[in-house]
């Protein structure tokens, strides 16, 4: 080797040692310490992005605490010095019991919304209880306008035709305290020898709790409610630890001293009071059996025995997210919505609007149900109308991470509920958009042409939770950007149990030593007041006059660019012969269509036949000549509805229909109540009393929806519930709304051909993914909303 080429190899060897020093060091922050870390995702200011915010951003939000306050300090002007902390108060006493946003009437809105007309009055509704007067009743009081009140209308008879009877009221948690008190303190102690013989009894310890049933009572004007005994296991769900005692309570008089244990129902057998158990315990003649005070064969803790792993899947914004949350408003380049929590009906969103154009006024849950069966009292009496607690009031604050994604934005809500004053639920909304990790399209074309399309799916989620009792409802509606609107709901949380006695199997499956788990179905209803071209900036064709053969020249002029029709559509075979070999016969698909004309045809109870595909369309068609609709799709597997000679059945009459479409009207709001919990056998709202035979031709009109799952619980129900196979709703899907999928224009849409360089950032944006998604988000610190409404 000469000298040069020595000289050639010993600079080669100088330059690489240097490259590599320098990307050392550059890995190492450049002064020989940690590897530096990629930059934090950008932040873009939602005043930055493309997309705006209507500026009607106060006409559905919830109220204020400001508002909150003004209202309650108010009423207690207004209605003197009688008033009582609901919080304290006694059935004899007079309280406030809720303030909530008193929704302003449809067309008043939409003149604001739409033609710029001055905002309706905002007001509230407050709903006392006048446990004082001689005549006790539950009265409606509308407050406003907000947020300076100066007028109360009282609402009450113009809404329920008359004075609200006091035994309808909804149980306040003044009274549970004072039920468990009298059940601790004065009951229990006269069956102490057998209390303590089969389950530990410590009357100071308070080993024991109590969970309620509903309705209360067996005829209306009754408020007896059976309470199943179970043990207090800190940490645990106390709903799997049943111990065998149920005592049907009479709380009806409005003086607690006067409340009275009607009958006693031990591990299978029935007593007229606790004293006689007692006896007969003492005299030999009760079988007891033991149920042991740490659990029941099982493992009942949803804390994990093993350690924590990796870190699981997150998702994150590259370039910071792609909406924006303003007040009770939400807007992305797609879609713009306004969501609140009603107190008793739970998640409702209004004025929804794809690429500017109203497709629906308002999507909200009316009301949630859970029948038992069983064999002991408790269980095969209890039918859970979840209004009458509050879906709103029993919303729980949102875990980060698990509730939803980590990132999602988390909104408060504030809410005034048997409380003098409005307090704060954290997080009790999240708001974020997901990658589906599913092609919303795709085609890899290998035939003719070589080119690949597609487009993942991003959807954007509003999601709220509400724990009754023992179970956790997870309540999304779900913005696709194909047009179409998902709502749904999950079950998950603990099972109700009762004690494991006689022929229990036939109400379900044994899930511990001494627990069963039972039967019951769960149901939600939703009220779609879909404006199928009601409004926006879309251009639309009148449809051919054939298609739709009922004038709207006669309608009210209030309802102008709200008429919509009622479509029906399946298949059938039919017999035809062979065009070219008529000898032959074929069985040929057709489409088959129906226009529906009253409420009776569009109304289809649970388990009949539904059309497969049934729509609302306006009178308008898109370019192909179609009316413009939206198509209402179910995934439901609901149990079968309580019968109709069930002498409560009426209270939960929406339960018989899997969809039902009326005539929107502002006398029927909801399709229950709140009153109907404690008084099934004479409710205060009957929804099959909205379906009178009138017509759904070219009205402003609103479907109503039921989803529901039948449950049996098994062992892998144990701890909890997993939301896997257990969610069901419906889609609002476009059927002709459109002259194409308006996604094929979405910019996060891919397409490239064989003649092009799949890896070139101006052909493919996924091959930018590398440079654009090289950054580190910027996760927020923890936190959690607490145990109790702040």
């Amino acid at each position: 080797m000469n000298q040069k080429t020595t000289l050639v190899l010993l600079a080669l060897a100088v330059i690489t040692i240097f490259a590599l020093v320098c990307v050392l060091l550059a890995g190492r922050g450049g002064d020989g310490g940690e590897p530096s870390l990629p930059p934090h995702c950008p932040f873009i200011s939602p005043s930055a992005q493309p997309w705006t915010h209507p500026d009607q951003s106060q006409l559905f939000a919830d109220l204020s605490r400001e508002e909150l306050t003004a209202v309650m300090s108010f009423l207690t002007q207004q209605l003197g010095p009688g008033l009582v902390d609901a919080a304290q108060a006694r059935p004899s006493d007079n309280c406030i019991f809720s303030v909530e946003l008193q929704l302003p009437p449809k067309a008043a809105a939409l003149a604001h919304l739409d033609r710029g007309r001055p905002p309706p009055a905002r007001e509230a509704l407050a709903i006392v209880f006048f446990g004082g007067q001689p005549q006790p009743n539950v009265s409606e009081l509308v407050v406003g306008p907000l947020p300076h009140p100066s007028y109360i209308r009282d609402v009450t008879v113009e809404r329920h035709g008359g004075p609200l009877p006091y035994h309808r009221r909804p149980v306040l948690i003044r009274e549970y305290l004072d039920i468990d008190q009298m059940i601790f303190d004065r009951e229990l102690p006269q069956a102490a020898g057998l209390l303590h013989h089969c389950c530990f009894y410590k009357r100071q310890g308070r080993n024991l709790v109590t969970m309620t049933t509903a309705p209360r009572g067996l005829q209306s004007g009754d408020r007896a409610t059976w309470f199943g005994l179970y043990y207090n296991i800190s940490g645990a769900g106390i709903y799997l630890h049943p111990v065998g005692l149920e005592l049907l309570v009479d709380h009806k008089a409005l003086d607690p001293a006067r409340w009275t244990i009607q009958k006693v129902f031990f591990q299978g057998r029935y007593y007229g009071s606790l004293a006689q158990l007692e006896d007969q315990f003492e005299a030999g003649l009760v079988n007891v059996v033991l149920v042991p005070d740490n659990g029941t064969g099982g493992s009942w803790s949803l804390k994990s025995q093993v350690p924590p792993g990796l870190a699981p899947p997150l998702q994150f914004y590259p370039q910071g997210p792609r909406f924006s949350v303003q007040g009770s408003q939400v807007a992305s380049s797609l879609w713009t919505f306004s969501f609140g929590l009603g107190a008793f009906s739970g998640p409702r969103v209004f004025d929804i609007r794809f690429q500017g154009e109203r497709l629906a006024y308002e999507i909200s849950l009316q009301e949630a149900m859970a029948i038992y069966g069983g064999n002991s009292p408790a269980a095969m009496l209890t039918r859970y109308i979840d209004g009458s607690f509050g879906m709103g009031k029993y919303s729980a604050p949102l875990t980060r991470g698990v509730d939803c994604p980590y990132l999602a934005t988390y909104v408060d809500w504030h809410f005034l509920l048997e409380s003098q004053a409005p307090r704060t639920m954290r997080d009790a909304f999240c708001v974020f958009e997901q990658n589906q990790g599913l092609p919303l399209r795709r085609h890899h074309s290998d035939i003719h042409s070589h080119y690949f399309g597609g487009l993942t799916e991003a959807v954007l989620v509003v999601r709220s939770v509400s724990t009754m009792l023992n179970y956790d409802y997870v309540w999304d509606v779900v913005f696709h950007p194909t047009g179409a609107v998902e709502v749904k709901f999950h079950a998950t949380g603990y099972i109700s149990s009762t004690f494991l006695f006689g022929a229990a199997r036939r109400y379900g499956n044994q899930v511990g030593e001494h627990t069963l788990g039972t039967v019951h179905t769960h149901s939600a209803h939703y009220k779609v007041d879909l404006d199928v071209g009601g409004g926006g900036r879309a251009a639309t064709r009148p449809a051919l006059t054939p298609t739709l053969p009922h004038s709207t020249s006669l309608l009210p002029q209030s309802h102008a660019g709200l008429e919509n029709w009622v479509w029906a559509e399946d298949m059938a075979f039919v017999p035809t012969a062979v065009p070219w070999s008529p000898e032959h016969q074929m069985q040929r698909l057709q489409v088959t269509r129906k226009l529906l004309e009253t409420e009776e045809q569009a109304a289809f109870p649970l388990g009949s036949t539904h059309p497969r595909y049934l729509y609302l369309a306006s009178n308008h068609s898109n370019k192909w000549g179609h009316p413009r609709g939206y198509r209402i799709q179910t995934f439901s597997f609901a149990g079968e509805p309580l019968p109709q000679n069930s002498s409560m059945e009426r209270a939960v009459s929406w339960g018989r229909y899997q969809l039902a479409v009326t005539q929107r009207k502002e006398e029927e709001p909801s399709s229950t109540s709140i009153y109907n919990q404690n008084d099934p056998w004479a409710p205060t709202v009957d929804f099959s009393d909205f379906i009178n035979n009138e017509t759904v031709a070219g009205q402003d009109l609103v479907a109503w929806v039921t989803a529901g799952f039948l449950h049996i619980p098994h062992a892998e129900d144990i701890p909890n519930t997993v939301t896997v196979g257990n969610g069901v709703g419906f889609f609002l899907r476009p059927y002709n709304f459109f002259d194409q999928d308006p996604s094929s224009d979405s910019a996060d849409s891919i397409y490239f051909r064989e003649d092009q360089d799949a890896g070139a950032c101006e052909v493919n944006p996924l091959a930018c993914l590398p440079q654009a998604a090289a950054c580190v988000p910027d996760l927020p610190a923890f936190s959690h909303g607490g145990f109790s409404h702040n």
